[in-house]
């Protein structure tokens, strides 16, 4: 196996010189570097990531927890996958790092998380990303003060670093996109109300409502989904929410859905009702998952989740954390998306409102 001391000689330079190359922590010419970078290339030099650990007191990895990989057979859908999402854009983020990233899963099980935390530490991780499935608060393990800790998708009680969805703005934007298109009747079949992405997203919904001077009815706003995977009961209970909401003395002309999956299921459902879209009745979804969004017919209008953004976030914050340049946050940083329209929303007559010269309404 070739040494630092067969590359010095090959080049005809100094092992230190050699050093300075693999380190990247001096100045030194391009044509000796090109001499170098050639001898470890011909030799199969590998530098030793322990040695070079030992001298700066820096590992050079960095350790990923999620439960993405070992996703259960109910949950690979077309609703998307969500942590996966987050760790491809972490992945992205860690590219030009130089920096290692490692990966362990959780195999589903929340209580191997301690395990695997310590793990990483023994490794000498300089930071550590945790994955949620979904927006949620955690309680995870203390880390050692020399392991820097930042979550995705999640937060905590104690002032972890986060990054998480911004449900309230996604949901309060797209309804106002909804209102611009002469919607006041917007009816909002909601995912769990025990989730949090659902707290925020309700309030999203009536605060928009409210900025344009709509009365809220609480007819209009039905929980339409369970917290446990069961499809059977999820298109119950969605067909039941549809109908009431379609019974109402005045119906919603349009219906926001919690997600696109729910969106997609109701396609089906109002078609069977001999519903029209968006001729009859318009419909929104949210997550903006394409597979979904661009694929229905009429495409979905849909609120953007940034799942690949909230993972470049937490590394971004993560690194600027294990390099000095960033201090934590003191609360969480919240990341939104734009809402892409499609044709499932129809463009409604906006009511005319004239005004005199003195500011008096006139008929």
């Amino acid at each position: 196996m070739a040494t630092i001391y067969d590359v010095a000689r090959a080049s005809g330079v100094s092992p230190k010189t050699v050093s300075r190359v693999i380190n990247r922590d001096g100045a030194v010419k391009s044509s000796t570097k090109d001499a170098v970078d050639k001898a470890i290339a011909e030799l199969g030099y590998v530098p030793s990531t322990a040695a070079r650990a030992m001298r700066s007191n820096k590992s050079g990895l960095v350790g990923l927890i999620t439960g993405a990989i070992s996703l259960s057979p109910s949950r690979v859908d077309v609703s998307g996958l969500p942590d996966l999402f987050i760790v491809q854009g972490i992945q992205k983020a860690m590219e030009a790092s130089g920096k290692t990233l490692l990966i362990a899963d959780t195999g589903g099980q929340t209580d191997r998380v301690a395990q695997l935390i310590r793990t990483f530490e023994e490794h000498r991780v300089e930071g550590i990303i945790y994955v949620a499935d979904h927006h949620r608060k955690v309680s995870l393990p203390a880390v050692s003060n020399s392991t820097k800790l930042v979550l995705a998708n999640c937060y905590d009680d104690i002032g972890t670093p986060a990054v998480i969805p911004n449900d309230y703005r996604g949901q309060f934007d797209l309804v106002n996109s909804l209102i611009s298109k002469g919607h006041r009747r917007i009816a909002y079949l909601s995912l769990s109300a025990r989730l949090e992405a659902t707290k925020h997203r309700t309030q999203g919904y009536r605060d928009a409502l409210a900025g344009a001077g709509i009365d809220f009815d609480p007819a209009l706003l039905i929980p339409a989904d369970v917290d446990t995977p069961d499809s059977d009961a999820e298109v119950q209970l969605l067909w039941d929410a549809i109908d009431r909401v379609l019974s109402l003395p005045e119906p919603p002309s349009l219906i926001c859905f919690g997600n696109d999956r729910m969106a997609l299921r109701a396609y089906g459902i109002l078609r069977s009702r001999g519903v029209s879209l968006p001729d009859d009745l318009s419909v929104a979804g949210y997550d903006n998952h394409k597979l979904i969004t661009q694929t229905l017919y009429p495409t979905l209008t849909s609120a953007e989740l940034p799942y690949a953004a909230i993972g470049i976030r937490a590394t971004d914050l993560l690194l600027g954390m294990i390099n000095g340049t960033t201090d934590a946050p003191a609360a969480p940083i919240q990341v939104s998306g734009p809402v892409t329209h499609g044709n499932s929303v129809k463009d409604l007559p906006t009511p005319i409102t004239k005004f005199s010269s003195v500011g008096r309404t006139t008929k």
